[in-house]
């Protein structure tokens, strides 16, 4: 298990979020169950599936959960240039929020290749004798 105050993604992925939230505030009142959801729902599903992630028993289910994350990542970048085209977000707005997303992106891909190279250890007690 991981605490996931102390893992870097995870914080930047919740500031994102908190970004994502303001900068869908002003979005047409139409689009509350439409974009403005679908867009928030995406950013919230990076940080939560990496912090379910990190409270599971394995590497194996972390890695999937990061996997997650990392669908969600790339759902959100999508979002976000289908809100820049429909003149929803500005084009300052939208260049700061995919950069963000690919930052995340990045970070993802790279914890992932760290937890596929450490090795578990496995420590055979079968042969140790209570004193």
């Amino acid at each position: 298990m991981h605490n996931i105050k102390e893992l870097k993604i995870w914080t930047k992925a919740m500031e994102l979020t908190v970004e994502i939230y303001k900068a869908t505030e002003k979005f047409p009142k139409e689009e509350t169950y439409g974009l403005t959801s679908q867009i928030r729902r995406a950013a919230v599903s990076i940080p939560s599936n990496i912090s379910e992630g990190a409270g599971r028993n394995s590497k194996n289910e972390f890695r999937q959960f990061l996997s997650v994350a990392n669908g969600s990542s790339y759902e959100l970048q999508t979002q976000v240039i289908i809100a820049n085209q429909l003149n929803l977000l500005n084009d300052e707005t939208t260049d700061a929020l995919l950069s963000k997303i690919e930052e995340i992106q990045k970070m993802n891909y790279g914890f992932q290749k760290t937890l596929n190279s450490t090795k578990q250890v496995v420590v055979d007690t079968s042969n140790l004798k209570s004193q």
